[in-house]
């Protein structure tokens, strides 16, 4: 395990996103009513660099009483990433995608440690992702 400071806790936004470079890794941190989660910048789908996607409120249907539709509405509570490629949208709280719970972003570990932000990927991490994209450099280009 490799443990970087990628900075200060406190100079990040909030809400924010950056998208930040640990050992030739991309790795997405963001940061929502004063929590922070981190996600590798790979889109389970097809690999794309998901964290770079648009940040907004999840859209989501109101039901009615009697279950019908009152129409769509931006969640209050609930923020996504979507993947610049094909539109994957995905929890920034949590990692999933809004459609199919089992599809996730792949978490990093990450801490405020004496006011620093700290992330901690595995050994073999950078190997890993570049298997799994053949011709494509971290940030999915080929």
């Amino acid at each position: 395990m490799r443990e970087v400071v990628i900075g200060k806790a406190d100079a990040f936004p909030d809400p924010g996103r950056k998208v930040v470079e640990v050992d030739g890794i991309a790795v997405g941190v963001f940061r929502r009513n004063g929590r922070f989660t981190a996600y590798e910048n790979v889109c389970p789908h097809m690999g794309g660099p998901v964290c770079r996607g648009k940040v907004i409120a999840r859209v989501e249907e109101v039901i009615a009483e009697d279950k019908t539709s009152l129409g769509l509405a931006f969640s209050k509570d609930q923020v996504n990433v979507v993947c610049p490629w094909h539109g994957y949208e995905f929890d920034i709280g949590t990692g999933r995608h809004q459609g199919n719970p089992r599809m996730r972003l792949l978490p990093v570990k990450i801490a405020v440690v004496d006011g620093d932000l700290v992330v901690t990927l595995p050994e073999g991490t950078r190997e890993r992702i570049m298997r799994s994209r053949p011709g494509r450099d971290q940030n999915g280009r080929a």
